[in-house]
């Protein structure tokens, strides 16, 4: 049976706090889907034997993408078609994090920072990768965008699921030395592309200006930005180039069906329950 901690949380402290706290639409939504998922709310339909011998009521689920009690079996699905694209050989793990001085900028240009996130980290892989010097071959990648961190507070950073190897045109290549590139290597390049892509949207009057920003500041800090070090990861996935459940699981960790709201954060919530308001963040974007 699917846990109903988080329901019983919003049903005892969103009331008190949607009176004192202006929520978006979305919010609201979304939180009314969660209290109500597999409740009498949703309606139901009854399950029961032909002889009448066995009856049970079901209720309808709320189907939202946050909603722990009817995810996982989205998820299961999510993956079971992920894994049947991966490729038979190693992988590697690599995640690229916007520095949290842009937070502001990705607030006011989400769809067009998100952009230039995947093509810089796609194209520094395929320059780097494509170089002989590393591999001399194009790989494969599936990237996931994740907007927030462990925590629920913005967090924008992309994973990255590599092939240990390339297609050269000929025939496949596969990475030398068991590593895919060094990540000191890794870091200024994604670096450089960003910001320059950053700057051509400025240059273009394609981004809107946070509040109480103003173009000369913006400028300043794209310019301070490309000399500090950037978190860049990699790591190469345990098991990866074996079938079956291994990749799956691996490959879970970056998976975009995963919740905003896991178990761990539902626990921490419940031991501050006692409390007189309890905030619940639903993450739906």
């Amino acid at each position: 049976m699917a846990s109903r901690v988080l329901q019983q949380l919003l049903d005892t402290h969103y009331p008190m706090f949607a009176e004192t706290h202006p929520l978006p639409d979305y919010v609201r939504d979304a939180v009314h889907a969660l209290r109500s998922c597999r409740t009498a709310a949703l309606g139901g339909h009854v399950q029961a034997c032909p002889d009448g011998h066995v009856e049970r009521v079901w209720y309808n689920s709320c189907r939202h993408r946050c909603c722990p009690q009817c995810a996982q079996l989205q998820i299961t699905q999510w993956l079971e078609r992920q894994k049947a694209r991966l490729l038979r050989c190693d992988h590697y793990h690599v995640i690229f994090t916007l520095p949290s001085e842009l937070n502001a900028l990705w607030l006011a240009n989400g769809r067009e920072l998100a952009s230039v996130l995947f093509h810089a980290a796609w194209a520094m892989l395929s320059e780097l990768l494509g170089d002989p010097k590393y591999l001399g071959a194009t790989p494969g990648m599936i990237a996931v965008l994740h907007t927030w961190g462990q925590t629920l507070v913005l967090h924008p950073h992309l994973h990255c699921l590599v092939t240990g190897g390339g297609w050269d045109g000929e025939q496949w290549r596969a990475v030398r030395h068991g590593y895919l590139v060094p990540a000191r290597v890794v870091m200024p390049v994604f670096r450089g592309k960003l910001l320059a892509a950053v700057q051509k949207a400025v240059d273009a009057e394609q981004l809107t200006l946070p509040p109480q920003m103003t173009l000369p500041q913006l400028r300043m800090l794209l310019h301070r930005l490309g000399r500090q070090k950037w978190h860049v990861q990699l790591v190469k996935s345990p098991d990866s180039c074996k079938p079956g459940r291994q990749r799956t699981r691996h490959f879970a960790g970056v998976g975009v069906r995963l919740l905003g709201v896991t178990d761990s954060l539902r626990v921490r919530l419940a031991c501050a329950s006692s409390a007189s308001c309890a905030l619940v963040v639903v993450q739906t974007h």
